[in-house]
């Protein structure tokens, strides 16, 4: 929601700043009974504020209702009047209403939950959250994430390597028509073969071969298409 810094007629609910958010009081502790709420003004217009409780006949509050100048802030003491045995464990609230100054209808409001203990060691027991297993799902796959898996994962595949080596020894096979090789017939590749190795190589498992845990029916799936795209450049080339 946006308004005017001078704005004097706010429609809605603004946020209200206030510290701390919650209230201990501890029967054991005399100086917790005494607790202080700050109340920020951060807009550029006075704010009228006041303080309510679900139990007022348990509190008392200094200065439950006044002004805030912009830009500034107001300690309110709040002090337990109840602090007995029979109380503890009980919670209440204070509810902080804000208005703009010379004007009824609140535009902000905000809770403040309090609650009386035998002692700060309760309050441990008291916020401690309590932790279960959750029942394992193995519908649903896992991912690893340790070292060794990791490794694996970045290692190219078997297929990988058999490619980049068979590409390889096809670009290191004489060319047909060279002479002075002891090699047979049959190991001469035409210079359309040795196109399509080098393509393979170069521009296809060079980018495949940077990517992690790849399938092979997947690699064999590209391998096939760019034999297929080789080939169809190495036909309009000739």
């Amino acid at each position: 929601m946006h308004w005017d810094r001078h704005s004097t007629s706010l429609d809605g609910n603004v946020p209200v700043f206030v510290f701390p958010t919650e209230l201990n009081f501890y029967a054991d502790d005399l100086n917790s009974h005494k607790q202080i709420l700050t109340l920020y003004n951060p807009y550029g217009f006075i704010l009228n504020y006041k303080v309510l409780s679900t139990a007022p006949q348990k509190y008392i509050v200094g200065d439950s209702h006044g002004l805030i100048q912009p830009g500034c802030c107001v300690d309110i003491v709040v002090r337990h009047r109840d602090a007995t045995s029979a109380g503890h464990g009980q919670r209440d609230k204070f509810r902080i209403l804000v208005s703009e100054q010379g004007k009824r209808k609140a535009i902000g409001r905000k809770d403040v939950p309090s609650i009386l203990l035998a002692s700060s060691t309760d309050a441990g027991e008291e916020k401690r959250d309590n932790f279960s297993s959750i029942r394992q799902d193995s519908s649903v796959a896992t991912t690893s994430t340790d070292a060794s898996s990791r490794s694996r994962d970045s290692s190219p595949s078997s297929l990988i390597v058999v490619m980049a080596v068979a590409c390889i020894s096809a670009l290191l096979l004489p060319t047909q028509g060279d002479k002075g090789t002891n090699l047979p017939e049959y190991l001469h590749l035409t210079m359309n073969q040795k196109l399509i190795a080098a393509y393979v190589l170069v521009f296809d498992f060079s980018g495949i071969a940077s990517q992690n845990a790849i399938q092979n029916d997947k690699l064999a799936r590209r391998f096939q298409i760019s034999i297929a795209q080789c080939a169809d450049l190495c036909d309009t080339n000739s």
